[in-house]
């Protein structure tokens, strides 16, 4: 029979406090802050009225919160919900055509340098990212002239083609790396079993491929649906233009609705957070898939 005092007791060690853990997770704490202010002084200031936002010292906190500069944008009695409205859905049908067609063509182009060797395959494909070393400036007079040769100008045509060419390189480049970490061994098993290549891809390799290509089509709207320059540059109808170039409605020569403003803009911000925050774990995923090699 063992004695209670003659047992050894353990002591008790503390455990190291990580330093570099803690300052990684106060920083992280400090880049939310810093990211987060903007869009709360955005949503604070779209509930207050017209000499509320003008008031100095600024109000943190409106005395009146109002939802009027909201119920103005989405009342299609008035003008500006109606311009508001259609700059809305006008945003909506660019971002959303140019999102399917690069997933249509960046779907094959980055299977095809994925799994295909041919010659100036290496070529080709670091030409395709060329396009990327160069700011959206330099394009914008070319553009506009091809636009205006092949007659579209003031149509969605001309920015959904040059969205299309501008996020295709990435697109392209997402989805191959991502293509790269299946296992091509999947294919040849669906290969000896009977299936055409065609079958292979459709039935084996989409399926895995879904978090890349909800990457990719994330990053194809958002880069549509914030695009200004070339709205700008192409769009001189009124009842064309985006939510980008239309907001400047609010802006006058005398005075600025800046309650209206900031309603606008946290109303265009809205879609795109929501979308990221639905479908992040798949944007997370395809990125790392598609930097590490299996």
């Amino acid at each position: 029979m063992t004695d209670a005092t003659s047992t050894h007791i353990r002591p008790v060690t503390k455990k190291p406090v990580d330093y570099w853990r803690w300052s990684g997770r106060i920083f992280l704490v400090l880049l939310l802050i810093f990211t987060a202010m903007p869009m709360a002084w955005m949503l604070i200031t779209s509930l207050k009225t017209g000499f509320a936002a003008m008031q100095y010292p600024p109000q943190w906190w409106p005395a009146s919160p109002t939802l009027e500069n909201y119920a103005r944008l989405l009342d299609p009695r008035n003008s500006i919900g109606q311009d508001f409205l259609r700059y809305f859905w006008n945003s909506l049908w660019v971002s959303t055509a140019t999102t399917i067609l690069a997933i249509i063509v960046a779907v094959p182009a980055a299977y095809a340098f994925s799994r295909f060797r041919f010659p100036g395959r290496t070529f080709l494909f670091f030409s395709v990212l060329l396009r990327n070393m160069f700011p959206a400036i330099v394009f914008l007079v070319p553009l506009f002239i091809l636009m205006r040769l092949l007659g579209l100008v003031n149509t969605h045509g001309s920015l959904i083609l040059t969205y299309l060419t501008f996020g295709l390189p990435l697109a392209i480049w997402l989805l191959k790396g991502f293509y790269d970490n299946i296992p091509i061994q999947l294919e040849q098993a669906a290969r000896i079993d009977g299936a055409t290549r065609f079958q292979a891809f459709l039935y084996i390799v989409m399926p895995l491929s879904t978090p890349g290509i909800i990457a990719t089509a994330i990053y194809s709207f958002i880069g549509a649906w914030n695009e200004y320059i070339y709205a700008y540059t192409f769009l001189t109808k009124h009842d064309q233009m985006t939510l980008p170039v239309g907001i400047q409605r609010f802006f006058s020569e005398n005075a600025t609705d800046w309650p209206g403003l900031m309603a606008a803009t946290f109303m265009m911000s809205v879609p795109v957070v929501v979308l990221f925050l639905v479908l992040q774990k798949y944007f997370v995923q395809a990125l790392t898939e598609g930097a590490v090699k299996h």
